[in-house]
């Protein structure tokens, strides 16, 4: 696969990217530090060149997560954006979810398996509710902005 062009960037739109990336290939994190990082049981990242991201706004905002890495983030919408080391090599990670066709991505391995949490992994069997079939959020949105998100 030659090297693409994609976009991404935080949820009000403060801060953006263009990177290239050669592959659709990510991963899932399952350690403690990107569970407490994200909130949730795991975060979804695309490995990239540092060399091959553009800031197209302005850089994200970064605080020490831990003794070996930092993390870009929106200060503004608190999107995670980046997963950098404190001594970088010649890659970083971005969050999978904030880039605008996230589809695009097939996860390719696991990553710190030992804090997994194996009840989230395989969640096939669980009944799905479509955004516009709820009525709490639904109404929300159609007030506030006259349709339901993207």
């Amino acid at each position: 696969m030659t090297s693409e062009i994609v976009t991404g960037g935080c949820q009000c739109e403060r801060i953006r990217y263009a990177v290239a990336i050669a592959d659709d290939d990510a991963y899932l994190c399952h350690c403690r530090m990107c569970q407490r990082a994200t909130g949730g049981v795991s975060i979804a990242f695309k490995n990239v060149k540092i060399a091959d991201v553009e800031w197209t706004t302005r850089e994200p905002e970064r605080y020490q997560s831990s003794p070996i890495a930092h993390r870009g983030h929106c200060r503004e919408c608190g999107t995670p954006l980046t997963f950098e080391f404190l001594k970088p090599g010649e890659t970083m990670d971005l969050t999978v979810g904030s880039f605008d066709a996230p589809g695009r991505f097939v996860p390719k391995h696991h990553f710190a398996i030992e804090s997994m949490h194996e009840a989230w992994i395989d969640t096939r069997g669980l009944p799905g509710i479509r955004s516009e079939d709820n009525p709490s959020t639904a109404d929300r949105w159609m007030e506030a902005v006259g349709k339901l998100p993207d």
